[in-house]
């Protein structure tokens, strides 16, 4: 599924072709694809609409259109957007006629991808926390956010409610970074390494956004049809059995939260359980 990564580039590939144009006419060949209003009804109210702005929430697309209202999108597993002619039909899920000859196309293999026309975005998605490239996500917010909860850190930060974005690949990178294991209770993580994971979140997200995010199965591709091309830096992702960049440990693998999890256990030492007080002292 695409992260914050992924769906930044796309969003600021799709920014210069699609802000600015209208929307002459729309199609949608499998209904499911929009989730409100229906298909139908979808396809004769974005006629016409201009494209104010194209823009990222959480792992969400928003389009601005110039009547107040916005199309709201998710990817999930094998969506894709494109400007241009329409190809792979086979695929084809949505389409939308631009003023200039071209088309929005949303491509999606297994059929999990969703549009939805809205009045206000924050209203329409569900509870989403701040962005980690925003202002909000400052090591002193993250330390008191950490301090404020019991939970193990790796299903905290995988919490869209609490941070907004974050998958399963960049919470073991930003881990990894920070050198915090994943099954660390969150209220007893020192501050200077609660310090250390938020400029580990920042660093790991730009850097794959820069990278144009990972490309680690067929589906993920940007719009201009390029593969990402930050797996090539990971550190633990995926990386099973190879040793660390940073120590040479082999990396281990395990499950969390029914996630696979990639750790060093040289860099990101196990937590140690805590004795119970003995009775009566």
């Amino acid at each position: 599924m695409p992260e914050l990564p992924e769906v930044e580039t796309i969003v600021r590939q799709l920014r210069p072709e699609l802000e600015g144009r209208t929307v002459e006419s729309a199609r949608v060949t499998w209904a499911r694809t929009v989730a409100r209003p229906s298909a139908k009804a979808f396809c004769r109210e974005v006629a016409g609409l201009r494209i104010e702005r194209v823009w990222r929430r959480a792992k969400y697309f928003v389009f601005d259109f110039d009547d107040g209202r916005h199309l709201v999108g998710h990817l999930r597993m094998s969506g894709r957007l494109y400007v241009g002619a329409l190809e792979d039909r086979a695929h084809l899920r949505a389409s939308f006629a631009l003023d200039d000859g071209r088309h929005l196309a949303f491509v999606d293999v297994r059929k999990f991808g969703r549009l939805a026309l809205v009045d206000d975005v924050e209203a329409f998605l569900p509870d989403i926390g701040p962005e980690p490239l925003g202002p909000a996500l400052t090591p002193r917010w993250l330390a008191e956010q950490l301090r404020a909860r019991r939970r193990l850190l790796k299903p905290l930060l995988l919490d869209q409610s609490f941070l907004a974005g974050l998958g399963n690949i960049y919470v073991d990178e930003a881990l990894h970074r920070a050198g915090l294991h994943p099954l660390r209770r969150s209220d007893r993580v020192p501050r200077p390494r609660a310090e250390a994971l938020a400029a580990a979140i920042r660093e790991v997200l730009a850097e794959a956004v820069d990278a144009k995010g990972s490309s680690f199965d067929t589906f993920y591709r940007t719009p201009e049809g390029q593969p990402g091309a930050y797996q090539d830096d990971f550190r633990v992702y995926g990386r099973t059995g190879k040793p660390c960049r940073a120590c040479g440990t082999p990396i281990t693998r395990l499950v969390v939260a029914q996630r696979g999890t990639h750790v060093c256990r040289r860099c990101q030492p196990a937590p140690r359980p805590r004795r119970k007080a003995a009775r009566g002292a």
